[in-house]
């Protein structure tokens, strides 16, 4: 469990914003808050996988897809 013991998974999907399941359109900041809860631990990988049937592939996609978003973030803010 990747989620503090006093926190449900209920709240910590509620907290990120995540939707309940995988019947929704995946947007880019859908996927991208999915990705920032995993990597902050509010939600295990094998959580997501499951809750949003994805395969890790799917997953790394995911990951590179808001790598590159921060990166051009980064970049518009320096000029």
């Amino acid at each position: 469990m990747a989620y503090p013991r006093n926190i449900s998974i209920a709240d910590a999907i509620k907290a990120y914003g995540l939707p309940k399941n995988h019947r929704v359109h995946w947007s880019d900041a859908r996927k991208a808050d999915v990705v920032r809860a995993v990597r902050d631990r509010a939600i295990s990988f094998p959580e997501a996988r499951k809750r949003y049937l994805l395969s890790r592939t799917e997953f790394e996609q995911w990951e590179n897809e808001f790598d590159g978003l921060l990166v051009k973030s980064d970049t518009l803010e320096k000029a």
